[in-house]
């Protein structure tokens, strides 16, 4: 075991404290990946707290795939070394859990994913392969079926865009877009679905397969624009209708009691 170890905290927040500072310990390379944590009693006797709290601690930990647990005579708690997929969908999680409570909004969303996908598309376009085009030929062929369900045609959707991703073949950006994709395409979906027309989607599509197969970059940026620039109109189309809704409701309100009744 690698010998570690901590100073006491005197401040509130223990159990956040001393994650953070066990993190830190992960992040300098001080812990490595599968080196045994001390046990629950030695944690709280470092840092002089009760054993409830080094447990929220390591709950925390746990929460951000830093550290397993092993039970057994060769059991204990360890410091893991998280796979792509598990970063992804923490930060997936914690990013749909932010644009819930409005820290991120739907034009700052389009916007980034624009970006993002632009990037994409320009490093697809050169690097793509016949596997890759014909998974995306797929998933626009599912989207031509009028019998598919919304649900299923926004899953197809959200399988679009993460088949550029791999496309890129680059793993920063695909490990991004993932993030980008999951967490806020299905909320895009929520909030304008009612307001676009598939058709009009499926076509972007086709014209985005198009460019790639030709090799052809700026064509498929130039579509992904015009597609985020739909999505924005549409946006803008669902938040008037919900202003008009709004008004109608306030307008719609108890009639004002007459002096004297």
């Amino acid at each position: 075991m690698r010998k570690v170890s901590y100073e006491p905290l005197m401040t509130a927040s223990l159990a956040k404290q001393i994650a953070e500072r066990i993190r830190e310990s992960i992040t300098d390379g001080t812990l490595k990946a599968d080196d045994q944590l001390p046990t629950e009693e030695e944690l709280a006797r470092q840092f002089r707290v009760s054993r409830p709290t080094i447990r929220e601690a390591l709950k925390r930990l746990a929460a951000q795939s830093l550290i397993r647990s092993r039970r057994g005579p060769t059991g204990g708690t360890f410091i893991n070394r998280p796979s792509h997929e598990e970063v992804s969908s923490s930060l997936t999680t914690a990013t749909a859990l932010l644009v819930s409570l409005g820290e991120f909004k739907i034009p700052e969303i389009l916007e980034a994913r624009q970006e993002l996908e632009v990037l994409c598309v320009l490093h697809a376009a050169e690097r793509c392969n016949e596997a890759e085009l014909s998974e995306l030929a797929r998933e626009i062929e599912i989207q031509r079926q009028a019998s598919v369900s919304d649900e299923a045609f926004c899953a197809s959707d959200v399988r679009f865009h993460r088949a550029i991703a791999d496309a890129t073949h680059n793993s920063v950006l695909k490990f991004v877009m993932y993030t980008v994709i999951e967490a806020l395409q299905p909320i895009e979906n929520m909030v304008v679905f009612r307001f676009r027309e598939r058709e009009v989607i499926v076509r972007q599509h086709e014209e985005i397969l198009s460019a790639l197969r030709a090799k052809d970059g700026e064509a498929a940026a130039q579509s992904i624009r015009e597609q985020i620039a739909y999505l924005r109109e549409r946006f803008d189309a669902a938040q008037a209708m919900r202003r008009q809704k709004a008004a109608g409701v306030q307008g719609a309100g108890l009639p004002l009691r007459k002096s004297g009744s």
